[in-house]
């Protein structure tokens, strides 16, 4: 059983896994299987702290963190999988 601080982590952590995984060059099923990669890594975060808001357990600064958290990934996604127009001519 993990703790709230130890579930918040570990969905941050799930977040910067994401964003480090390498976009392909092409936009054929390389980019489809990365985008469902991405995606599976959120849900995952999502899925580990959508349950601390209502823990009458949780302390109201892990339940403003969980919420400041969960309203961000749809934010991350669109950082992600955006695609970077900045290098091309």
């Amino acid at each position: 059983m993990m703790t709230t601080p130890e579930r918040i982590a570990k969905a941050r952590q799930l977040i910067v896994d994401a964003r480090q995984l390498q976009a392909p060059d092409s936009a054929g099923w390389e980019y489809f299987s990365y985008t469902a990669q991405v995606k599976d890594l959120l849900k995952q975060a999502f899925e580990l702290v959508k349950l601390i808001q209502y823990s009458p357990a949780a302390s109201a600064e892990l339940k403003a963190e969980t919420r400041m958290l969960i309203e961000s990934l749809p934010e991350i996604e669109r950082e992600i999988l955006k695609p970077d127009n900045t290098n091309k001519n």
